[in-house]
């Protein structure tokens, strides 16, 4: 029996693409909403608040459109997922209904929520939602977001969702029923019941997408969502749609990923996980040490170089004097304005090109090190 899952207060569920449509992903199969909405009722039941994050929006857009296969091209995902999430949203709230429980659709870009204004928003948004007894239905928004549908994985935006809202347990809901120590289709492959070092993990054969040929996650996403809600001490759990509310009752079912110790705040693993960078800073070596070392903000005259476009509020990778990136951060400048500050300290910044220039390049509250 797992005390940790059958008590969780604070639940986000995360489910594949795959748990969701039929072969190929040629069609949004109601019965398999239908059965993950009465797991999450009976949750909510207990008194649990619950989250959920769906894939299949691009799935279920794919047979109105007449597609056969998940599209490669970007604008055909995003045409696809425009159609699909209507059809999602809908069938979530017919179902949810059934038990007098309201759903709401919220639409996110990881990129969106890394600013610190957007995600101290989304965090009041989905409280507020939770303290009203709803449950937030969750996807990126695939329809305009760009690098997120090429990475292509709601796993790890599950995963960022927990630290969020600080969920006690991430459950991430797969066609394949468990984390094995080799492929699931090999004989003799063993399922691994609980995971409480990562590095155990490694040698160990991890597959790609899914079965059914819609998802674009796979097992090393699962585990790196893992780590991911590790990092902020939230456990996570495995398992398959058919023994979601087994798993959720505590038996001993899928892989249990415990816990581990909070070293970052959430935003700060918001931060590091779920930015990319869109610029590059190069410190010199008294700079790369004062910020391993001592966690300061960066100062225009510990940077070298400035490499890239981007506008301030963006996210930067810090380029230590050895070329390795030690850090990532949010900037306070556009790049075109970082040239003629670079190796000037702030207050000659102000004297010449005034008092908005005497201030750091990245605040140390909007750094983490990498």
């Amino acid at each position: 029996m797992r005390s940790e899952i059958a008590t969780a207060k604070r639940i986000v569920i995360k489910i594949g693409s795959s748990s969701l449509t039929g072969k190929a992903g040629q069609f949004l199969d109601p019965a398999a909403v239908d059965s993950l909405v009465d797991v999450v009722a009976a949750a909510k039941k207990r008194g649990a608040e619950v989250v959920v994050v769906t894939s299949g929006a691009i799935a279920a857009g794919l047979a109105p459109l007449g597609l056969k296969e998940r599209p490669r091209d970007l604008a055909t995902q995003q045409a696809a997922a425009s159609v699909g999430q209507g059809l999602l949203i809908h069938r979530y709230t017919e179902s949810f209904a059934r038990y007098a429980i309201t759903a709401s659709q919220v639409l996110l870009t990881t990129a969106d929520v890394v600013r610190r204004s957007h995600y101290q928003s989304a965090q009041r948004t989905l409280s507020k939602l939770l303290s009203l007894g709803v449950v937030p239905v969750i996807n990126e928004n695939d329809s305009v977001g760009t690098g997120e549908i090429r990475f292509g994985d709601n796993d790890r935006l599950s995963a960022l969702v927990s630290l969020l809202i600080d969920a006690d347990l991430l459950v991430l809901v797969s066609d394949i029923d468990a984390l094995y120590d080799a492929p699931p289709s090999q004989n003799g492959a063993k399922r691994i019941s609980e995971v409480t070092d990562f590095s155990k993990l490694d040698g160990i054969e991890i597959g790609g997408a899914g079965s059914a040929g819609v998802g674009s996650g796979g097992m090393v996403t699962k585990i790196e969502a893992a780590r991911i809600a590790a990092s902020n001490g939230t456990a996570m759990l495995l398992t398959s749609a058919q023994n979601l509310s087994a798993a959720l009752s505590g038996d001993e079912v899928g892989t249990f990923f415990h816990a581990g110790k909070v070293t970052k705040s959430a935003r700060l693993l918001w931060l590091a996980h779920a930015s990319s960078a869109n610029g590059k800073l190069y410190l010199d070596a008294g700079a790369t040490k004062a910020i391993v070392e001592r966690s300061v903000s960066l100062l225009p005259a510990g940077v070298t170089k400035v490499e890239g476009n981007f506008e301030a509020g963006d996210s930067v990778d810090l380029v230590g004097h050895d070329g390795k990136v030690i850090a990532r951060g949010l900037v306070n400048f556009d790049s075109d304005e970082i040239p003629q500050m670079l190796g000037r300290s702030t207050k000659e910044l102000a004297a010449t090109l005034g008092a908005e220039f005497e201030r750091e390049l990245v605040h140390r509250d909007d750094l983490v090190i990498l």
